[in-house]
């Protein structure tokens, strides 16, 4: 991308806010079950149904909040809001480091779900800064950036957690601190005063800022297509490590490996080929075919009956994340600058939304036919995934079609 030195400079360190912030999140991850087996004293199986309450706390805080985060960083600019949270969340790291109750840990993960909403902002940065023909390549570097601090978090607070159950909260506090930081004494507002707006309520929330965006055919469209595209994808975040023990015998050492392919290819496509291919092909060419690479994954993954099968679908599932990136750019071109940060809060509300109602729906059919009562066929939430992309091909494909 041909940037200027400053804009270079506000893209390198959004990306690396967006790093850190999912290096966090990833962090915690493998220590969850055996911190919420420490302060509740109840078994692994316990435990887990408290861990799925406590991703539905967190999804549901995004759900209510990135809209309202947004419409502040659209009021107050991007650089404070982003700041805050950032500190915040530090604190709220620290906070679950020594939760002494199952009590502290979810108010841990509900402050957790709320300032995680701190990446419209970052978002809204790419917007206000990036020239319009670039900004598909800098959103899928932001995306790129968060998959890569998705894939280390893991690693590395399952080796923290060797030492100590509540060192990786330790680690995820000082990173937060350290984005908080650097970001306040490196990052420029991109948001100038004379482009911003007051804040509405009304506006503020996931219907409000929804309505307010449904007058523009190009953004609801996209919101819809993206709302069953990422519904989609909540078979592999919901089901994966269960799936590939039954189906295929995987330890939980072949599970963490799976996924951190998973997320390399994901941080290789969004980072590097996201930026040629809108460059070479444009931005609807982008979103319209890559999100057809995802009737082919879901399939194999749903006959799936060997590991190199599977690790197939990985890598050709990887190449639809070219259209997430896609569409944000096309979306940012039909909103006004001072509603920026209302459109990626409603972006976010969208896909939060999808983590509430999804896993419920894919470990439904998961266990519905794997319990030996009918019909086994464990790649089943697989074959709805694959309806869920159909439906969502054809509400992008006919809503760029009436934009062209």
């Amino acid at each position: 991308m041909d940037l200027s030195p400053r804009t270079k400079r506000i893209l390198a360190l959004v990306a690396f806010i967006v790093f850190i912030d999912m290096l966090g999140i990833g962090l915690i991850l493998p220590v969850m079950p055996r911190l919420i087996g420490d302060v509740s004293d109840v078994g692994v199986s316990r435990a887990a149904e408290i861990g799925g309450y406590l991703m539905l706390a967190y999804a549901a805080m995004q759900f209510l909040f990135a809209p309202i985060v947004g419409g502040l960083s659209d009021r107050f600019g991007r650089r404070p809001v982003l700041l805050i949270m950032l500190l915040i969340l530090s604190i709220d790291y620290a906070i679950m480091a020594i939760a002494p109750t199952l009590a502290w840990l979810f108010i841990g993960r509900l402050l957790s779900g709320i300032m995680g909403a701190s990446w419209t902002a970052a978002n809204s940065c790419v917007a206000d800064c990036i020239p319009r023909d670039h900004r598909g390549a800098a959103f899928g570097a932001l995306g790129g950036a968060g998959a890569a601090g998705f894939v280390l978090g893991p690693a590395i607070g399952g080796l923290a957690g060797e030492f100590d159950t509540r060192l990786p909260f330790v680690i995820a506090a000082l990173l937060a601190l350290t984005g908080a930081v650097l970001g306040y004494f490196v990052l420029k507002e991109t948001l100038p005063k004379e482009k911003r707006r007051r804040f509405d309520l009304s506006r503020a929330n996931p219907l409000g800022s929804i309505r307010q965006l449904s007058a523009t055919p190009l953004v609801i469209g996209c919101l819809i297509a993206a709302f069953f595209m990422q519904l989609s994808s909540q078979a592999q975040l919901s089901i994966w490590a269960y799936w590939g023990e039954l189906q295929f015998g995987w330890t939980p050492l072949m599970n963490g490996l799976t996924v951190a392919l998973y997320g390399i290819m994901l941080a290789l496509t969004q980072g590097v080929l996201t930026g040629w291919s809108i460059a070479r092909f444009g931005a609807v060419r982008t979103a319209k075919w890559s999100l057809m690479f995802g009737i082919p994954s879901y399939l194999l993954l749903a006959v799936a009956t060997t590991t190199p099968v599977a690790l197939l679908a990985i890598v050709v599932g990887c190449v639809t994340g070219m259209t997430f990136p896609a569409m944000q750019s096309l979306m940012t071109l039909q909103v006004d600058e001072d509603a920026q940060g209302e459109l990626q809060g409603a972006i976010a509300s969208t896909i939060s939304l999808t983590s509430i109602v999804g896993p419920i729906i894919m470990t439904q059919i998961f266990g519905h036919f794997t319990d030996n009562s009918g019909v086994v066929f464990p790649g089943a939430p697989y074959i709805m995934s694959t309806v869920l992309i159909i439906v969502a091909i054809t509400i992008l494909w006919r809503t760029l079609a009436r934009h062209a």
